[in-house]
């Protein structure tokens, strides 16, 4: 018989509720929280490890094959998973999960000029979710994060990228270790920044590419600019000059993108 929890002060429900909120805990316990059925979908695809599975019965609604899973699954009562969801259309479905490790090691090219995206410092989770998203619609060869200010598992993040957190290859690190791996690898840097810079539709995106974006308040650090092979910007016709960083790094991955098909 299938373990069942109604209590919203049972431990595990308590300890959940304390990954959600807290970077420090889930980077100790090398935990998160994954909730949704796309996004559990797209993490089992990924080959994560899962550790529990809450269902709640009364909502449940989905084609993921409970007896298939390789972890423990608990039915949890509605009460519960009100209390532990951040949205009611999420099927029904929570599940804690095993981080994988992010480092630049970890990344494995099956190409030998891959397109990559580097962003520098993102911090709101709904911009790199945005990020995530394109670069999944791309099928980028990789997604960096430079000098990260939240850690990936963020359930924010994972939210707002609607699962793609899982489907793209991902690493983070310094901004002086990212630069120095690229280099290694021969990966050629096109920073997007103002000063010094040439309309990226000047430029050939079809060699080994990264694309490097910052913020949009600070746009990218002194050490993208100094060890860039190019730097390009997105000519500006009206008034501002600058665009939201998800939207920079998808007019600029998209062309990379046309160029390496009419190659």
């Amino acid at each position: 018989m299938r373990k069942k929890i109604t209590s919203l002060s049972n431990s595990l429900i308590k300890h959940l509720l304390l990954l959600q909120k807290k970077s420090k805990l889930r980077n100790s316990e090398n935990e998160f929280v994954i909730e949704g059925v796309q996004e559990l979908t797209y993490a089992i695809q990924a080959h994560y490890k899962l550790k529990q599975v809450l269902v709640c019965n009364d909502v449940f609604e989905t084609t993921i094959e409970l007896t298939d899973l390789d972890c423990e699954v608990i039915e949890i009562s509605k009460d519960v998973f009100e209390k532990i969801a951040y949205r009611s259309s999420t099927g029904g479905i929570v599940a804690i999960a095993r981080a994988k490790s992010l480092s630049l090691d970890h990344l494995r090219f099956i190409t030998k000029t891959p397109l990559i995206l580097v962003a520098e410092a993102p911090e709101k989770p709904g911009n790199i979710g945005a990020l995530l998203r394109t670069c999944d619609a791309a099928n980028l060869d990789a997604v960096i994060i430079a000098n990260p200010k939240t850690d990936l598992y963020n359930p924010n993040i994972i939210r707002s990228s609607v699962g793609t957190v899982f489907t793209n290859k991902i690493a983070v690190g310094s901004t002086s270790e990212i630069i120095e791996y690229l280099k290694i690898n021969n990966i050629n840097i096109f920073a997007a920044a103002l000063q010094n810079s040439s309309s990226y539709l000047q430029e050939d995106f079809t060699e080994a590419t990264a694309i490097v974006v910052g913020t949009e308040h600070e746009g990218l650090s002194e050490s993208w600019r100094s060890q860039a092979y190019k730097i390009v910007k997105i000519p500006m016709e009206g008034k501002v000059d600058s665009l939201n960083v998800s939207v920079s790094a998808s007019i600029l991955i998209f062309e990379a993108k046309r160029q390496r098909l009419n190659k």
